[in-house]
């Protein structure tokens, strides 16, 4: 007899087709049968060890974040209720060009200091492992949740060029096409780039199309967080077209948003772009979260040049005056590269989180706040949180608008990602509610999306870019990730004052077709492994 039974649900299959009421059958973390309106045609009913009423509840795959910050919380913390009670079931981690691994040792330690704020140091995790496949190998000892690995450019480029802003010589960037390769053979599903961040901003166009040359050769996909979100965002973002399409690679956009004043109501102008390069033949997906303000860490906001070297570079310009002032008057005046060419706006930069617990009462103000209270200019106290801080702080922007965010999340290329960052005081309620917001306030209460549209965007479309032949939908021989709501009280409940709190109205999610989350709690199962990509 079979393992489980799921009667009566309202089933929303991830494909965008109309929902219909199924008996759902799962053996042995796989579904293997399917009986639809068991009930109402007096069908023979499947049977099993247990059985779950489902009655109002919507069965669908589980939810695909693809642009997830967890690479060192999947291991720090077995619970990550963070996604689990989102409904998520599958994480794409390695994002924004830096992340753990492939390194050595010098380069492991620079990472893991250029991005304390988004994962924390890390001193509390056992890093085992240098190589992508030992780390894939790691997560597969347990996880919460299944987790999918991009090779991150940044990474790689530090290991064979250093932090320094110059071009690659030959030699330099024949490494770095094996380690792409050698990432991609290894189980990764792409490469991701961070192209406002050290170190891979300092690649031109021309040495990651030569990588992405390698990633199209192993049918990965290519995933930038590219030059500008603001004063040159358009720009940007066709600069990542032509170098998918000069690849021949698959190109994915990390968290697409057109922010800051200068792009207020211009999604349209976008959305034209990508059809565009669709209608051309570009193989092109992207992600959103739905949320106006971004977060990152405020030394991101520095300018590129200001960051060559790494992080003790960086603060040894801080503490010169001269040196300084020039990274103010970039900051404030011409608009720096790493502030998406648009003049700071500091009363729009909010502090969520620090390294030092000694800078915990910054937490929850913005910098303009801080300097008022402290009657200095916002620079003085950014610059001061930055070298006391050593870096390590994270920031809310609030730049965002919500007529860009509606327009973007309807395209036909849209998928869900997060972008959450789970450290900090008070982190971005994105981390903790961005998929329930998508099913509560987009699809019930706006009706931005209908259920089936927005199921589809955050699970079939995803494991199709991912190239997951068995995951994202709800079919027979399909894994068994899946995840039961209440259409009716679906809600994120993570707000910019409590941003950790669970959401409402997910009750059971299952991940490898055991139960993560049972009746709104979570349990100890680690079910999560690592999802390697599928061979061409």
């Amino acid at each position: 007899m079979e393992e489980l039974v799921i009667r009566d649900a309202d089933v929303v299959d991830g494909s965008g087709a109309d929902s219909y009421r199924a008996d759902v059958v799962v053996d042995r973390g796989r579904i293997v049968s399917i009986v639809k309106e068991a009930a109402a045609a007096g069908c023979q009913r499947p049977r099993a060890r247990r059985e779950l009423d489902a009655e109002g509840l919507v069965l669908s795959p589980g939810f695909v974040d693809m642009h997830a910050h967890s690479d060192l919380a999947l291991l720090r913390d077995p619970d990550h209720s963070a996604k689990l009670a989102q409904g998520v079931t599958l994480e794409v981690i390695g994002q924004d060009g830096l992340s753990y691994a492939p390194v050595d040792d010098r380069t492991l330690e620079e990472v893991r200091r250029a991005i304390t704020g988004w994962n924390g140091y890390g001193e509390d995790v056992d890093v085992d492992w240098r190589t992508v496949g030992e780390y894939l190998d790691r997560l597969d000892r347990g996880i919460a949740v299944n987790a999918a690995y991009l090779v991150p450019q940044g990474t790689v480029r530090a290991l064979a060029v250093g932090w320094e802003d110059r071009p690659a010589t030959p030699g330099e960037l024949d490494r770095m096409r094996r380690l792409v390769a050698e990432g991609l053979e290894q189980g990764a599903v792409g490469l991701s780039s961070g192209l406002t961040y050290p170190p891979g901003m300092y690649a031109d166009d021309a040495e990651l199309t030569e990588l992405c040359r390698v990633v199209a050769r192993y049918g990965g996909y290519y995933c930038p967080h590219h030059r500008s979100y603001g004063a040159g965002a358009l720009g940007a973002y066709a600069g990542m077209v032509a170098v998918a399409r000069e690849a021949g690679c698959p190109l994915h956009l990390a968290h697409a948003t057109m922010n800051f004043g200068v792009n207020e109501s211009r999604a349209p102008e976008l959305l034209a772009l990508l059809d565009r390069a669709l209608d051309s033949g570009v193989d092109l997906t992207l992600d959103s979260y739905p949320y106006t303000p971004g977060s990152t860490t405020l030394a991101a906001l520095l300018p590129g040049w200001a960051s060559a070297g790494g992080p003790e570079a960086v603060l040894a310009r801080l503490a010169d005056p001269a040196t300084a002032e020039r990274i103010r008057r970039e900051l404030e005046v011409t608009g720096s590269d790493g502030c998406h060419g648009v003049p700071v706006e500091w009363a729009t930069v909010e502090v969520s989180g620090v390294a030092d617990p000694a800078l915990a009462d910054h937490v929850g103000r913005t910098v303009r706040e801080l300097a008022d209270r402290r009657g200095e200019t916002p620079w003085a106290v950014a610059r001061r949180l930055l070298v006391a801080d050593r870096l390590g702080t994270t920031v809310l922007q609030h730049v965002g608008h919500e007529e860009n965010v509606r327009a973007i999340m309807r395209h036909r290329a849209h998928t869900g990602g997060s972008d959450g960052i789970l450290r900090g005081a008070r982190p971005h309620p994105r981390a903790y509610g961005t998929f329930p917001r998508y099913l509560g306030t987009y699809v019930r209460e706006l009706g931005v999306l209908t259920l089936e549209e927005c199921v589809a965007h955050l699970t079939g479309r995803p494991a199709a870019r991912l190239r997951l032949p068995d995951r994202g939908l709800v079919r027979e021989g399909y894994r068994a990730d899946l995840v039961l709501f209440d259409p009716a009280t679906v809600a994120a409940r993570a707000t910019l004052a409590e941003p950790r709190a669970l959401p409402a109205g997910i009750p059971y999610v299952l991940v490898d077709g055991r139960f993560a989350v049972e009746d709104g709690r979570r349990t100890d199962v680690l079910a999560g492994r690592a999802v390697r990509r599928t061979p061409v």
